[in-house]
C-alpha cells in the first residue's frame, strides 16, 4: 500500500483517468490518503477524512511513508481559518491555501504557517458563524472551497472547521444523525435533506434561526425553510422538496 499527501493549494478529485473527466470532489493541501491503484499519469486514491474515492494526477501530489501517514492521521486536526493563506517552503516561495487547509502536514513537507488556525471543537452555535464565511462562494459541483463548492461540501467544510466530522455527498451525510419530526425541533446548525421525484437524497443545506437555511445553489445564499422545503423568494417558488431534518450534534 502506497500513501500519498496533497501539497496543492486546490486538486481535483476525478471520477475517472481523464482531465475531462467529472470533477467529484477536490483534494485540499494537507489532506492525506492511501494511493489504491496507480497508472502511469493517474491514481485512485481514498482520503483519509471520509474514505472517499476518485482518481488524481501524478504530478499534483508526492508520496508519503506509512509512517508520516498514521502520525498525520493521528493528530487533531489544525485547519486554517481564513479564506486565502499562504505557506511558505524552504527556499522561501509561497504557496497559496484555502480555508479549510489541514496544517498538520507542515513537518513532513518542509513547510512553515504563521496564518489563523484552528485545531479544537466549536460550540454549535459557531457552525452558523463558519457557514457565513462561504456565504456568496459559487456553486460547483464536486468543489469545497470559497472560490467554488456544491452542496454537501460546504455542509462537510462547515462542519469540518468546527470540530465535526460529516461524510462527502448529501445522501452519505443524510445516513448520520437524528431524524427529527418538525422543523421545530430543529435548531441552527442542523441539516436538513433534500429529495428528488425518485426519492433520492439530492440536496442539503444549515438550518438558521427563524425557518432560514444557507446552503449552495447558484452560490452560497440562504433562503426561507418551510414543511414543503426551500423557498426562494426571489423566484417567488419552492426549489427544493423537503425530506428530512437531521440533528448532526
Amino acid at each position: 500500500m502506497q500513501f500519498g499527501i496533497c501539497n496543492l493549494s486546490i486538486v481535483p478529485l476525478r471520477l475517472e483517468t481523464s482531465d475531462t473527466s467529472e470533477l467529484v470532489s477536490q483534494v485540499l493541501y494537507g489532506d492525506i490518503f492511501k494511493v489504491l491503484e496507480q497508472r502511469k499519469q493517474w491514481s485512485k486514491i481514498r482520503l483519509a477524512y471520509d474514505s472517499y474515492e476518485g482518481w488524481i494526477d501524478n504530478k499534483q501530489y508526492l508520496e508519503i511513508t506509512e509512517e508520516h501517514y498514521k502520525l498525520i492521521k493521528n493528530q487533531p486536526l489544525k485547519l486554517s481559518t481564513d479564506l486565502v493563506d499562504f505557506v511558505q517552503d524552504k527556499n522561501n516561495q509561497l504557496h497559496t491555501i484555502v480555508l479549510g487547509s489541514v496544517l498538520n502536514s507542515l513537518g513532513v513537507l518542509g513547510h512553515s504557517f504563521e496564518g489563523a488556525s484552528s485545531d479544537y471543537k466549536n460550540v454549535k452555535s459557531e457552525i452558523i458563524t463558519t457557514a457565513f464565511k462561504y456565504l456568496n462562494a459559487p456553486y460547483l459541483w464536486g468543489g469545497k472551497t470559497p472560490l467554488g463548492i456544491d452542496c454537501s461540501g460546504f455542509t462537510q467544510m462547515v462542519y469540518k472547521l468546527c470540530g465535526y466530522k460529516l461524510l462527502r455527498d448529501a445522501s452519505q451525510q443524510a445516513t448520520q444523525g437524528e431524524a427529527l419530526s418538525f422543523i421545530e425541533e430543529s435548531e441552527p446548525g442542523d441539516l436538513a435533506f433534500f429529495d428528488n421525484n425518485e426519492g433520492n437524497i439530492i440536496h442539503v443545506g444549515i438550518i438558521m434561526q427563524d425557518n432560514y437555511i444557507i446552503h449552495a445553489h447558484g452560490k452560497v445564499r440562504i433562503d426561507r425553510l418551510d414543511h414543503t422545503g426551500i423557498y426562494n423568494a426571489e423566484k417567488r417558488t419552492h426549489t427544493h422538496k423537503l425530506r428530512v431534518i437531521k440533528k448532526i450534534i
